[in-house]
């Protein structure tokens, strides 16, 4: 790769290596730069340069998922997948859940409990390994983690009062039939305290591994595998949701372990919580923290203290590989909390976009190219080094993730990630991700909306509806037998209706007749399957997000131009929805207060195809508004106020300085900016683009689409109409006219042209 791209160039390639398609071969390579911009009309600000992290990956080391080290045989029970079956004559290394650094090069890493459960890993052996990579940087390397010793957890004192598999023995070897050890901090007297998940337990083991005391016990909160948990007792702490993540105050009297999941009992199903521990005490202090996570599902993978009351955290789904959607590094400080009561939460790095410059682990299967992610199911290991670079990896969870390369164990991974800042050129023509990156995964979904901002879009766009008890979601209509698998729910078959959505007859299963947790249970599915069968693989993967979900996505990433990524809700059909008593607007206003968007400088647009919503949105909060238009019809409100206007008079000079007087912007189908001949080419461009400038209105357009089907005639690349065409093509054109936002399902196509055409100019 030439090395003599600017860093906005660079953090746009991801979009090179996902879009897989001929035009996106254009990329600028020189850091010339374009003059200094004016504040847009959208309210973000278009400064001439930003100062941003590009997370960068500067060394890799692996060791092969197949690596034995000394000891009995282990996995007899384990349960077989990618072509590997147990016992394995030797202990295997699933991967390492925690990590200390040694500053000499050296890391204590400690794998889990083995085979993921009580019943099948008791001939694994808990224990933590001394590692020495050997780094593969841009000079070369070996790249590989070289096992040096381990000390083997064990209860050789007889502390434990409840029976252990290697009870009869004179070491007592501890198992992970016994253990779920995830987590793990160092004392300064070189003991380890460790954080397991069957109590869930902190664990004090002296520096040569063997137990000091008995097990610190959570009160009032036990798992279903705590050997404590009475008959009739209900567990408050979920399977596997005990301690996986723990650090240590920066003078180490205080441990804060991390509850994994959610609480049996909380109401909140994203809540997580921090807990203060006093080694000196040998009790838990009482000082809890809250912590939300993205997504109910997502988990607490590890954390790390920083400095005094500041923790990195990993946030990590269970999808791996393309499926993933969740691989973040957070940062939280415990004296800072929103207005709910949760601790305020910034990215520090999102492990699904890695600048690569320098090919390291090139070829080593997915996510290994210009662009690196760690796209395991377990990320769970973050650690920051002395020069604030920071090391993660993965437990591997052998022989069952594949993440990397399909049918074939992952290895365990350590990459370290250099996190200094650069300035970044924004770019002056914004890009939102329509549904998301529709093009690539189903839309409306949070996967659809991380893969955008992994594209490098400035936007994501939820269109927005409502369930039965007044909870917006995200669905392209509220008819959703074409995008979640209601269709197929029998215990739903009976919702089945129709309806006048609109003035039309529709029939289906629709938002409004679902509770909110009715519909958590239904899964997305691509709507157009014809066209984008290649989205058809997550098909019964992902939830349907609440607009809340998609907000605290968004405010909580950044953009590949280093500023918030903005979110772009369409309210669809407001009129329908308040005839029903489920108005749009004021829970919409609402969500942004509750997630600190409703201001003027918000990177917020609210945009509607009716009139009367917007003009009563102005009215509610201050954040930037657009006026969508369709190349035919008029808006539904002014069909039912008897007024004859159509979206053709809104678009004419007087029709456009009504919209400057409660909207900033339009959103314009695109062949109202350029018609179509008969042809089927471009044809050529009206003067709406320029009428809505002089009216002081910002035009972004809709919708650009890769294929063939939707493009200009000259665009196509063939007769197939599912094919990919030349999208850039098209877009520069309207880019070139002076459109000053792109809604697209393809943003990683879409970045690159904009770059391309923006740079060039």
């Amino acid at each position: 790769m030439s090395r003599n791209r600017s860093p906005r160039a660079l953090t746009r390639l991801f979009a090179v290596t996902t879009a897989t398609v001929a035009a996106v071969a254009l990329l600028p390579s020189a850091a010339s730069a374009a003059p200094p911009a004016a504040e847009a009309s959208d309210g973000r600000s278009q400064s001439p340069y930003v100062q941003t992290h590009v997370p960068t990956l500067v060394a890799r080391a692996t060791l092969s998922a197949d690596h034995l080290e000394p000891g009995p045989a282990s996995g007899a029970l384990a349960s077989p997948a990618n072509g590997r079956t147990g016992p394995w004559d030797g202990q295997v290394i699933p991967g390492f859940s925690a990590m200390l650094d040694n500053g000499d090069g050296t890391f204590w890493a400690q794998p889990d409990n083995g085979f993921g459960s009580k019943g099948n890993s008791e001939d694994f052996l808990l224990r933590n390994y001394l590692v020495r990579p050997a780094w593969q940087t841009a000079d070369g390397g070996e790249g590989a983690i070289q096992i040096e010793r381990f000390i083997s957890y064990n209860d050789r004192n007889g502390v434990l009062d409840f029976p252990i598999v290697n009870d009869g023995t004179d070491e007592r070897l501890l198992t992970g039939a016994d253990f779920d050890i995830e987590s793990v901090v160092r004392a300064k007297d070189g003991s380890f305290w460790v954080g397991e998940e069957f109590g869930p337990f902190l664990l004090h083991f002296d520096a040569d591994g063997t137990l000091l005391e008995k097990p610190y016990s959570l009160d009032g909160a036990k798992s279903p595998q705590n050997p404590y948990l009475q008959p009739g007792e209900t567990p408050r702490v979920r399977a596997s949701r005990g301690f996986e993540a723990m650090a240590a105050s920066t003078n180490g009297r205080y441990l804060y372990p991390v509850v994994e999941g959610s609480y049996a009992d909380d109401a909140d199903l994203r809540r997580r919580e921090i807990l203060e521990f006093d080694t000196r005490a040998g009790q838990y202090t009482g000082r809890t923290w809250s912590y939300q996570t993205d997504q109910e599902a997502n988990v607490i993978g590890d954390a790390f203290t920083v400095r005094n009351n500041v923790l990195i955290l990993i946030e990590r789904d269970d999808f791996e590989g393309e499926q993933a959607v969740t691989k973040r590094v957070y940062e939280v400080d415990l004296r800072r909390a929103d207005a709910e009561g949760y601790l305020e939460k910034s990215l520090v790095l999102d492990a699904l976009r890695i600048a690569n410059p320098h090919g390291i682990g090139a070829g080593d299967g997915y996510g290994t190219g210009e662009i690196f992610s760690l796209p395991v199911q377990s990320f769970e290991t973050v650690v920051q080094l002395k020069d604030g670079s920071l090391l993660i990896g993965n437990d591997n969870n052998y022989p069952g993730n594949d993440a990397r390369i399909p049918g074939t164990p992952d290895d365990t991974e350590f990459a370290i990630i250099d996190l200094d800042k650069t300035k970044i050129q924004p770019s002056t023509v914004s890009l939102i991700g329509h549904r998301g990156a529709s093009g690539s995964r189903p839309e409306h979904t949070l996967a659809a909306y991380e893969t955008a901002i992994v594209q490098c879009a400035d936007y994501i766009e939820p269109d927005v509806v409502s369930t039965k008890d007044g909870v917006l979601v995200a669905r392209h209509e509220n008819e959703i037998s074409g995008t979640t698998d209601v269709a197929t729910r029998p215990e739903f078959a009976a919702r089945q209706t129709t309806k006048l959505i609109d003035g039309t007859s529709i029939t289906g299963w629709f938002t409004e007749d679902f509770t909110f947790a009715e519909l958590r249970t239904l899964r997305a599915k691509e709507r157009l399957p014809q066209v984008r069968p290649g989205n058809t693989a997550f098909d019964g993967l992902y939830l349907i997000p609440t607009l809340d979900e998609v907000m605290d996505l968004a405010r909580h990433s950044v953009s590949c131009d280093g500023r918030p990524v903005g979110v772009y809700p369409e309210t669809k059909h407001p009129s329908y929805f308040d005839a029903i008593g489920l108005s749009l607007e004021e829970p919409l206003v609402a969500a942004l207060q509750a997630n600190g968007l409703d201001h003027a400088q918000a990177p917020v647009i609210l945009q509607s195809f009716e009139v009367s919503n917007l003009k009563d949105l102005d009215a509610l909060t201050d954040v930037t508004l657009a006026q969508l238009v369709s190349s035919s019809g008029r808006p539904y409100d002014f069909t039912l106020a008897g007024d004859t206007r159509t979206y053709q008079d809104l678009v004419t000079p007087a029709g456009l300085a009504e919209v400057a007087t409660y909207a900033d912007g339009v959103g314009l189908e695109k062949s109202v900016m350029i018609p179509r001949t008969a042809a089927g080419t471009l044809g050529t461009p009206t003067s709406v683009t320029a009428d809505a400038h002089a009216a002081g209105l910002s035009v972004h357009g809709w919708t650009f689409r890769a294929e063939n089907q939707f493009l200009p005639a000259e665009f196509r690349s063939s007769a197939d109409p599912a094919a990919y065409g030349d999208l850039a093509g098209e877009l520069q054109v309207y880019i070139d006219q002076g459109m000053d936002g792109v809604f697209s399902d393809h943003p990683g196509i879409a970045a690159v042209t904009i770059d391309t055409v923006t740079l060039e100019s």
